[in-house]
């Protein structure tokens, strides 16, 4: 019998995926593998909470035990927009580890909650090349699905009863280490200042620590006239506070 395990990263993607693989081929043998990555905003755990009692199937939770930022330290190598260990350390390996325990390649399906845009599928060719031995599967991509929207995702599982996770409302783009995510823009970052100072403020900490550590790095860099600079959080942040503010009209 085949198992079907869901990468269930607590995004609106994942969710849609588990949905489209319970409704297909019911929830005896679907598992929703979750990995924590101890910085995720709490509201993330309600979502997957939520998820779980909407589908019936506990969630499978698996940890490496330490933070990005643990990780980075322990590396000595601060995670930035172009390479970020974290994501092997905290999420590839721990799930890796326990499907090697627990699913059989020969008979196991893994389905990745990759939406349908042109920069995201793109990806799909290398996430099945680092899933070999088990077979993926992208069910919002499928040739029988309908390209669905973001805002078609997060209304779908609203009708469903689950309420999508807060930082999709507050404008972040993905559910993913609680805004502070090394991979993002610094578009995210100046957004992440104005709504949660708070968590910007700890990831700056945690920057400034490292860079104490390691020399001038930085997690973003500027690129302006064909020229990159490391652009330290801080410096961001005095240029963002600095910067005029329009009227409302």
């Amino acid at each position: 019998m085949t198992a079907h395990i869901v990468q269930f990263s607590g995004g609106i993607g994942s969710f849609a995926a588990a949905v489209r693989v319970a409704a297909r081929h019911g929830t005896d043998n679907l598992t929703l593998l979750i990995a924590d990555t101890g910085i995720e905003d709490p509201d993330l755990w309600r979502f997957a909470a939520d998820t779980s009692r909407l589908l019936g199937v506990p969630l499978t939770k698996v940890a490496d035990g330490r933070t990005p930022w643990q990780v980075f330290h322990d590396k000595k190598f601060l995670g930035n927009d172009r390479l970020a260990p974290c994501t092997m350390v905290l999420k590839q390996i721990p799930c890796r580890s326990w499907m090697e325990k627990h699913a059989y390649p020969a008979d196991t399906l893994v389905y990745i909650g990759i939406e349908p845009t042109p920069r995201d599928k793109a990806r799909i060719p290398a996430i099945a090349r680092n899933w070999k031995p088990w077979q993926t599967r992208f069910p919002l991509c499928s040739k029988w699905e309908p390209p669905l929207t973001k805002a078609q995702l997060l209304q779908e599982a609203r009708t469903l009863g689950v309420e999508p996770p807060r930082l999709y409302d507050m404008g972040f783009a993905h559910n993913n280490c609680g805004g502070t995510c090394v991979r993002a823009g610094m578009r995210q970052w100046r957004h992440l200042l104005d709504v949660m100072p708070d968590r910007y403020a700890y990831a700056e900490a945690q920057e400034e620590d490292l860079r104490r550590l390691l020399g001038p790095v930085t997690i973003l860099r500027q690129r302006r006239n064909r020229v990159s600079r490391p652009l330290p959080l801080a410096e961001l942040r005095r240029s963002h506070e600095s910067a005029p503010t329009l009227p409302a009209v």
